[in-house]
């Protein structure tokens, strides 16, 4: 590693290299929050699938916004980030703003999110929506299809 500037020593004679590579707590708190919000919305997979174009990027203010098309309302995923964001020291997680159905505004631990959702068609109807490929369907061994499953393609069962 390449250090852009030549590490100092301090008084008591430790060195102390304040460099670009060195990450600060900012920094640390915005990547940790954006980690347990991503972690919550893997937790519900009907979320993830039935969102289209999820993206995500940090905003200048160094807040997170996350957008997708279709799917739940920004509010049923504010709702979901409530119940499954926690600390063991307390809620990190507040409304920083009303919740829609086309955006919401939280703060975890201190960093701002912004949902966005685009054409959103609540929970209630994606569930509903037929022809709408499903993970947990797809994963179902207990329940028999007439086609063979990847499997007992491979294992010849």
């Amino acid at each position: 590693m390449r250090r852009k500037h030549a590490l100092r020593r301090s008084k008591d004679g430790t060195f102390h290299d304040h460099g670009d590579d060195d990450p600060s707590l900012p920094d640390a708190r915005a990547y940790e929050a954006f980690g347990r919000v991503m972690a919550a919305l893997a937790t519900e997979a009907d979320v993830i699938e039935s969102c289209r174009d999820l993206t995500w990027w940090r905003g200048a203010d160094r807040s997170w916004h996350i957008e997708w098309r279709d799917g739940p309302y920004a509010s049923e995923v504010a709702a979901l980030l409530a119940g499954q964001v926690g600390d063991a020291g307390g809620a990190p997680l507040t409304a920083a703003g009303p919740a829609g159905a086309g955006s919401a505004v939280l703060e975890v631990l201190g960093v701002r999110f912004e949902l966005r959702a685009i054409d959103p068609m609540g929970r209630a109807r994606v569930r509903a929506r037929p022809g709408l490929w499903r993970l947990a369907e797809a994963l179902d061994t207990t329940r028999r299809t007439n086609t063979r499953h990847p499997w007992e393609e491979l294992l010849g069962g």
